[in-house]
């Protein structure tokens, strides 16, 4: 008589990585208390090779620094990088510059990022 293991459902990639993303957000967008002016420098676990330093006042610049931020940063980093009004006013393009998981955690999340992208596209 061979016992059988439980069956358990494995998680695919997407998954996981949804988790991952979604154990890192900040309990609210009002948590984002990040800079909206001058220059950032993200320590090396978030940004460890390549560019570090990201000017605010430069559009490309600030998209990498919130690029950057998304997909790396921890929660703590999420909240003292990113700013509430920034992420909201440029989400419209960075949810195209970002993964899938990343997008689909954060607009589940938070409603007001997909009615920023209506908001937008109208």
């Amino acid at each position: 008589m061979t016992m059988q293991s439980p069956s358990f459902p494995v998680p695919n990639a997407l998954e996981l990585l949804c988790a991952r993303y979604a154990e890192r957000l900040p309990g609210q967008l009002e948590d984002l208390n990040g800079p909206a002016h001058g220059t950032v420098d993200l320590p090396l676990h978030v940004v460890w090779s390549g560019r570090r330093s990201y000017g605010l006042e430069q559009p490309r610049s600030r998209m990498g620094l919130y690029r950057a931020v998304l997909a790396e940063g921890q929660r703590q980093d999420l909240i003292d990088f990113l700013n509430r009004d920034l992420l909201i006013e440029q989400w419209p393009v960075l949810r195209t510059l970002i993964s899938r998981p990343i997008r689909d955690v954060w607009e589940a999340a938070f409603p007001e990022l997909t009615t920023a992208k209506a908001a937008t596209a109208a």
